[in-house]
Formats: structure tokens, C-alpha cells, sequence
């Protein structure tokens, strides 16, 4: 199993349209081959930064997920309302 976690920060002004997109992207990302779960969570005292935790059949299952037009299509509208560069971090569950 793969595991990857995303964490999206956007301009705190921007939140409810980030939020959509986000979602949008979750619902997609789950019928992806090798997809095994995807979850989106929104910082409850800080509503800009979201954080998405993926489970991957395996490690070449997430990054046909990262090449997918979904993706791509999230990246293009989501862009101009980060305020950083995505934190996108692989794990091996350990427990």
C-alpha cells in the first residue's frame, strides 16, 4: 500500500472556491485505478488549509493519478489561489 498526503494552503479569501475544486478533485480521484481511499479534510481554526490523505494500491497507481486530466485540470484552477506550493508527502504505514 501507498500513502500520500497533500497539504493546500490558498489565500484565506479564496477558501470557499478552493474548497469546491478540492472537492470536486476527491470525488474524481476516487474512481482512479489503484484507488483504495481519498479523504479531504479543512482545518477547522484555519478554513484556508485543507489536507487530502490518500491510499494507493501501489506507489505507480498514484502517479498515474498525479498525470491524470483531473489533476491537471484541478492544478490549472487552483494555481492562482495558493498561498504556497502544495505539501505532497509519500508514507509507508508503519501500524
Amino acid at each position: 500500500m501507498h500513502y500520500v498526503l497533500a497539504r493546500i494552503t490558498v489565500k484565506p479569501e479564496v477558501a470557499e472556491l478552493a474548497k469546491g475544486i478540492l472537492v470536486e478533485l476527491a470525488s474524481k480521484s476516487r474512481q482512479d485505478a489503484g484507488c483504495m481511499g481519498y479523504e479531504l479534510f479543512q482545518q477547522t481554526e484555519a478554513p484556508h488549509v485543507f489536507q487530502t490523505v490518500e491510499q494507493w494500491r501501489d506507489k505507480a497507481d498514484a502517479e498515474a493519478h498525479m498525470q491524470s486530466l483531473h489533476v491537471g485540470a484541478a492544478i490549472a484552477a487552483a494555481s492562482p489561489l495558493l498561498a504556497g506550493a502544495p505539501e505532497i508527502v509519500a508514507y509507508s504505514r508503519l501500524l
